[in-house]
């Protein structure tokens, strides 16, 4: 390591110019869109029940290549990921009151889809290691209001799916896995996001693949497959001529892709092995760099999984470093490190939360008869989380960048410098 003065003193940076952003649009993907737009067909939706019901072409075709991809008997585009998770809590049938386990450290999506249908969202805490739900917490957690349990495959690793489905079975619970950061990746060898009841893939700008915005839902439930459908496109103008009798949540929306985003989609799910792979072996690289540093833990993958690094996750032991976070964090991005998140979430810390104020300002649902019971979203009831956030957890965006071997040593020199100084920072 070297002493050199860090850039925060007055030093020279580590790295002193932006890497390259990460693009994985390319002509392919150019030329399926000027494709749709010379046709003139832009979206091909009919909310009402007919053969455009299901949407154009192109969506049609996207969603017959995810089965295929994913390994699953159904898929439903739509037009976000929010859009997925909120037709994906109705679409298994909660009623206004109903509990629904989450984690604390996922985007806020999550939660808030569970409150669209009026349920209730209970925060479960996470694992230490991969972020993800614990499910002795989730287990804890479980009251006779329980009816499913929404799992994150957070920053691309798989949730422990064996152990929630298993609490499910015993519950008798629906479990929804929110897959977003996750796709492409395995657990034991089965395709991560499809052993759940339903769930599915963000198409965000930022996430390994993207059509701009969208979504993708998947599953092997043939009810709940025509229940996502019906969610997505105005279920209440279609069911009396199509002849559906389960009229609970039948509440329509306008969750619809666009021909376009479908034909993007068809490109980019043709290169999202190459897109994984090339942000494993990045984190490898990084991995193996900062490996040997004091006070420092680099990302935990559990037997059987693989990871997708939509993050790079890191764990600070301040103790041992004897430096705030903060200050690390400073020093870094001081030598040029950029797309560092200095913690990450704590949901139901959210004045949304803390106030219990959502539709209206009285407290609905939270104050009404349909909510059973006293939740409790004080804080302390997620403690791994909630320390993970305050004090220790550092992350670092895989997917910001196009990362060069060359990047990936740099920064690892920058936090290698930052370390020989450690010193200096305290």
């Amino acid at each position: 390591m070297t002493s050199e003065k860090l850039a925060l003193h007055g030093g020279a940076k580590t790295i002193d110019k932006p890497f390259k952003r990460y693009n994985p649009i390319g002509k392919d993907e150019v030329e399926a869109a000027k494709a749709v737009v010379e046709s003139g067909v832009l979206s091909k939706f009919l909310g009402c029940w007919d053969e455009d019901f299901y949407g154009g072409p192109k969506v049609q075709e996207f969603e017959r290549e995810c089965e295929k991809y994913f390994g699953v008997k159904h898929a439903v585009t739509v037009n976000s990921w929010t859009s997925g998770l909120v037709a994906a809590v109705g679409a298994i049938g909660i009623e206004p009151g109903d509990e629904i386990i989450v984690s604390p450290w996922t985007m806020c999506a999550s939660a808030t889809a569970i409150l669209h249908w009026n349920a209730i969202p209970v925060f479960a805490d996470i694992e230490r290691d991969t972020f993800n739900l614990d499910p002795k917490s989730v287990e804890a957690n479980i009251t006779p209001y329980t009816k499913a349990i929404m799992a994150i495959d957070i920053f691309g690793h798989s949730c422990d799916i064996d152990a929630l489905m298993e609490i499910a079975k015993r519950h008798d619970l629906k479990v929804i896995t929110d897959t977003a950061q996750a796709p492409g990746t395995f657990n034991k060898g089965r395709v991560t996001g499809t052993l759940s009841h339903v769930g599915g893939y963000s198409l965000n700008y930022h996430k390994h693949i993207h059509t701009g915005e969208g979504g993708i839902l998947v599953t092997n439930d043939d009810v709940i497959f025509e229940r996502l459908q019906l969610i997505r496109n105005h279920a209440e103008a279609v069911v009396k001529d199509k002849g559906v009798q389960n009229l609970s949540n039948m509440i329509g929306h306008n969750f619809r892709l666009g021909e376009i985003e479908c034909a993007i989609g068809l490109s980019q799910l043709k290169k999202l092995k190459g897109f994984v792979e090339s942000r494993q072996a990045a984190a490898e690289r990084l991995a193996a760099g900062l490996k040997e540093l004091k006070g420092l833990r680099t990302p935990v993958i559990k037997d059987g999984v693989t990871h997708a690094y939509y993050m790079f996750p890191m764990v600070l032991d301040c103790d041992i470093l004897g430096v705030a976070r903060n200050q690390i964090f400073n020093a870094l991005e001081a030598e040029g490190v950029t797309g560092l998140a200095v913690g990450y979430a704590n949901v139901h810390l959210l004045p949304l939360y803390q106030k219990k104020i959502a539709y209206g300002s009285k407290g609905f649902p939270w104050s009404s008869d349909i909510c059973k019971r006293e939740v409790n979203y004080a804080k302390g009831i997620c403690p791994v989380a909630e320390e993970l956030h305050e004090r220790s957890y550092l992350g670092y965006e895989m997917c910001l960048n196009e990362l060069e071997n060359n990047d990936i040593d740099l920064i690892i020199a920058a936090f290698k410098k930052v370390w020989a100084n450690l010193d200096t920072l305290k």
